[in-house]
């Protein structure tokens, strides 16, 4: 497996590559990832400008250690393929493919990551792929999209045109998205790969933003897309264990470890009952937690 395949990723700021004042140094507000854009935020006539800043971009500049993921433009214009070549000759991180409705859409899409690996001289499946999920279609086939690379980190919800589909719009509620929401969750979960909410784009209901974020993770999705760098913050607390996550989560481990070599398969743990079924959940709390820089213990 790609050793940044499962790496931390709450936080995926888009930035648009038509401006290189947005994408010289975010780093400086700390997402885990940044979604450098060549698709719906470039205008027809900038798209090759828009690629000759994002190479020299993915050259020149030091992004201390976020993630770079470029939103390449959909397999049905003829902007795609000279994207993917940019992505691999600049050393980017991520390719996000747009409006993916099947896995022969992520197929075509690596197939021509492995031309330009061996055109660039890049390590062979260096470049990993994510899948925008933004149809109806999309949802349906979200399964096989999950299951249709190893390259594949996971598919991300893009709610805007989702809605549009679906013949509704964005009403703040979240009802309109309840459903694409549990689909992507339950096929991300099922293939392994991870899942990502789509953007909040009030920027005067901070609230709101809050609300919605606490939901998601509950829902268990890895992280959220956001348009604006006053959002991490919300989106990190939200998805970092809080210290008594954590201290709980140790115990878990801790007397599971324990009561399993003595053969004890079911105790407590401050007064809840837990079995070895709490033993992964516990630990994926504690890698959260080291990913996230605030674990301090041993386990």
């Amino acid at each position: 497996m790609h050793p940044n395949k499962k790496r931390l990723r709450r936080t995926m700021m888009f930035l648009n590559c038509q401006k290189p004042g947005l994408i010289k140094d975010p780093y400086v507000y700390k997402p885990d990832s940044i979604m450098l854009d060549l698709e719906d935020a470039v205008a027809e006539s900038e798209k090759d400008a828009a690629r000759y800043s994002l190479y020299h971009a993915l050259q020149e500049i030091d992004y201390r250690g976020v993630e770079r993921v470029v939103r390449i433009n959909g397999l049905d214009t003829p902007h795609w393929q000279e994207d993917v070549r940019v992505c691999v000759a600049g050393g980017a991180d991520v390719i996000r493919i747009p409006k993916t409705e099947s896995a022969e859409n992520v197929r075509t899409v690596e197939r021509a990551v492995e031309q330009a690996e061996q055109e660039f001289g890049r390590e062979p499946g260096s470049m990993l792929l994510m899948a925008a999920i933004e149809s109806a279609m999309g949802v349906m086939k979200a399964l096989e999209i999950c299951q249709s690379s190893d390259r594949l980190i996971g598919i991300a919800l893009s709610g805007g045109d989702y809605t549009k589909d679906l013949q509704t719009t964005i009403t703040g509620t979240g009802v309109e998205l309840a459903g694409a929401r549990q689909q992507l969750i339950i096929a991300a979960r099922a293939a392994k790969v991870q899942c990502f909410d789509t953007v909040f784009t009030n920027l005067d209901d901070m609230d709101g933003f809050r609300e919605e974020v606490k939901m998601i993770k509950m829902m268990g999705f890895d992280g959220k897309s956001i348009v604006n760098p006053r959002q991490i913050a919300v989106v990190h607390e939200a998805f970092t264990p809080s210290p008594k996550e954590i201290l709980f989560s140790e115990k878990v481990v801790r007397e599971i470890d324990e009561k399993k070599a003595l053969g004890i398969g079911v105790f407590t743990v401050d007064g809840k009952m837990i079995d070895i079924a709490f033993y992964d959940g516990a630990k994926r709390v504690i890698e959260l937690a080291k990913a996230s820089g605030v674990y301090k213990g041993d386990l």
